[in-house]
């Protein structure tokens, strides 16, 4: 697992705030000059409906509306560019692509409008692409997504609020969940540190393994086989026949200056 991985850049803050700032912008036009970027939302099974697949993310009904979704904007998309950064972009484009596709399938014959979707995407990927990892990193940022904005599930079921879109919701946590499974994280997989970790691993093959029975009690190794030992030769080139006699004698004279015997 490289730790690396997790590296701090200008996208972490700067693409969050231009997304943002984008969508203050567009509301701003809106109100500025009396335009109506309604009618360009999804229109769920009609063909003018297609395009909201694209806009309806950049376009919210009012103030409220907007403030709602900017902050969680904000923290998603800071978290998402700086905890998968590789991945940031593909994960933001498709999943407006997705979640709005399905929103045009399955939603109320309706405009739906405004970035929640995208959120929903966002929270979804970030939670359940963090326990796939497994990863203590990864699950920690996924269970404080969890009790960030864990009570946004109960605003995928209908006849909650009827003045919300509950099938962008939906649509967005589908999406999410979909593309945790498109975008893999191989360098975030499990090191293998004991061969019994190896999906090859033979537990008959294992020294220790064999100790026990197939009931867990502890036995004894079979004996080991026997293996003959063959003689070396040795070369007689360091052989010899004649006898070596070393005599010792006693040093006698006393010390030098420097307290040195002589030889």
């Amino acid at each position: 697992m490289e730790e690396n991985n997790f590296k701090f850049n200008n996208s972490v803050i700067g693409v969050p705030l231009f997304f943002v700032l984008l969508l203050w912008f567009i509301y701003w036009l809106e109100i500025r000059f009396g335009f109506d970027f309604d009618s360009n939302g999804i229109l769920p099974r009609t063909f003018s409906g297609l395009q909201g697949i694209i806009f309806s993310p950049f376009i919210h009904s009012d103030i409220e509306h907007l403030y709602n979704n900017s902050i969680p904007l904000l923290v998603l998309l800071a978290a998402l560019f700086f905890f998968y950064s590789k991945e940031a972009w593909g994960i933001l484009i498709f999943g407006i692509l997705l979640s709005g596709s399905l929103t045009w399938f399955i939603g109320r014959d309706n405009y739906h409008i405004g970035a929640s979707g995208l959120i929903y995407v966002l929270v979804s990927f970030i939670f359940f692409k963090g326990i796939q990892t497994q990863y203590y990193r990864l699950v920690a940022l996924s269970l404080t997504i969890v009790v960030l904005y864990g009570g946004m599930v109960w605003y995928v079921f209908p006849k909650i609020d009827d003045t919300i879109s509950w099938e962008g919701h939906l649509s967005g946590l589908i999406a999410g969940f979909a593309l945790t499974f498109f975008y893999k994280k191989p360098e975030f997989k499990k090191v293998i540190k004991y061969d019994w970790e190896r999906p090859d691993y033979d537990p008959s093959e294992d020294k220790f393994m064999q100790r026990f029975d197939e009931n867990g009690n502890f036995v004894n190794l079979p004996k080991p086989e026997s293996i003959e030992e063959t003689q070396i030769e040795i070369s007689p080139f360091f052989l010899s026949n004649s006898n070596v006699v070393y005599d010792f004698i006693e040093n006698q004279d006393p010390p030098n200056e420097k307290n040195e015997s002589k030889p």
